[in-house]
């Protein structure tokens, strides 16, 4: 296999692996996504002046309702905003992924083992290198 297309092969190898953690980052953000809404929603239940506790670390801290809420709510909103990046990086992954596999299945239709990459390298004609 020549030079150039193994080049070629190991670039698309390394966008299936980035798509593969951006996937599971998405993944991981909706699992925190969705734990923080039910804490949310369980936290909304508590009567106004119950005691309420946050975790810090391995201990409780005693807190106030609104307070928690207030947290919750703006860690649900930076979890959509991790979100819309994370699928916008997918998006681009699966382009530049299209892109490539086409590249390397016209290279590979285009010609014998031994033709040219599409950019070749230019050459230096100094003498005294």
């Amino acid at each position: 296999m020549p030079p150039w297309l193994q080049e070629q092969i190991m670039k698309l190898q390394q966008s299936q692996q980035n798509l593969q953690s951006v996937m599971t980052q998405k993944q991981h953000l909706e699992i925190e996504k969705a734990e923080t809404e039910k804490a949310l929603e369980e936290l909304r239940k508590v009567a106004d002046g119950d005691a309420v506790f946050k975790q810090a670390g391995t201990i409780l801290v005693k807190s106030k309702k609104q307070e928690l809420i207030d947290e919750l709510e703006e860690r649900i909103e930076m979890t959509k905003t991790r979100s819309t990046v994370l699928e916008k990086q997918e998006t681009r992954l699966k382009e530049t992924l299209k892109e490539q596999e086409t590249k390397i299945t016209e290279m590979m239709k285009g010609g014998s083992a031994n033709a040219p990459p599409p950019n070749p390298k230019p050459v230096e004609d100094n003498p005294r290198k």
